[in-house]
C-alpha cells in the first residue's frame, strides 16, 4: 500500500519534532554536566528527567490536554536526549564500589520517587486527587 503525501508529511514532521526535542535536551544535559559535574549532574538529570517524564505519560493518560506533538518533542526528543543511561552506567563503573552500589540505589530510588511525583501532579493538575 503506498503511503499517503499527508502521511509522509506526518512522519516527516513527527522526526522534525524529535530532532528539535533532541537538540534542546542535549544542549541542556551539557550544561549541567558543566554546572553539576560527574555523578551530581547525571543524578540530577536523570531524575529530573524521570518526574518530567512521569508527568507527561500520565497527563496523557489521565487527562490528555496535551497534544501528542507536545509529547514526541518533550518525550522522545527532549527527555530522551536529557536524561542518560550510558553516561549513569560509565560513572557507576568508574567510582568506587562503595559509591558505585550507593548510587545505583539511590538512582533507583530516586527516579521511582520522581515518577510517582509526576503522576501525582498530573492527577492534581486535573483535580483527579
Amino acid at each position: 500500500m503506498e503511503r499517503t503525501t499527508a502521511s509522509r508529511l506526518r512522519t516527516f514532521e513527527l522526526v522534525a519534532l524529535v530532532a528539535v526535542g533532541g537538540f534542546a535536551g542535549a544542549n541542556l544535559r551539557h550544561a549541567f554536566s558543566l554546572a553539576l559535574p560527574g555523578l551530581a549532574g547525571t543524578f540530577a538529570a536523570n531524575v529530573l528527567g524521570c518526574l518530567a517524564l512521569g508527568f507527561l505519560v500520565y497527563e496523557a493518560e489521565l487527562h490528555g490536554v496535551l497534544s501528542e506533538e507536545t509529547s514526541v518533542v518533550l518525550g522522545t526528543g527532549f527527555l530522551s536526549s536529557f536524561t542518560t543511561y550510558s553516561t549513569f552506567a560509565l560513572e557507576v563503573v568508574q567510582s568506587a564500589p562503595a559509591v558505585g552500589l550507593g548510587y545505583v540505589i539511590a538512582s533507583y530510588a530516586a527516579g521511582f520517587a520522581a515518577v510517582l511525583a509526576g503522576r501525582r501532579v498530573a492527577r492534581a493538575l486535573g483535580g483527579s486527587e
